[in-house]
């Protein structure tokens, strides 16, 4: 059995179902802003795109959290 997923992920049906695109889209849009802060990031997908401020904010956060490549 698989252990329910938590954190800003837990977010990630919702989103694509409600934004109708795949997380890769927003995380690479996200990514593509850098290096603004979080919460600019947050901000630009709420105004430019209509999302949440819970959608926008777990989006940011699980991408910010990833490593990066190149270190």
């Amino acid at each position: 059995m698989t252990a329910p997923v938590k954190g800003p992920a837990a977010y990630f049906p919702s989103i694509e179902k409600k934004y109708g695109q795949p997380i890769s889209y927003w995380q690479d849009l996200v990514r593509s802003w850098l290096p603004a802060k979080h919460m600019e990031l947050v901000g630009r997908l709420k105004t430019e795109h209509g999302l949440g401020h819970g959608h926008a904010n777990a989006l940011v956060a699980h991408t910010l959290a990833e490593p990066r490549q190149g270190r």
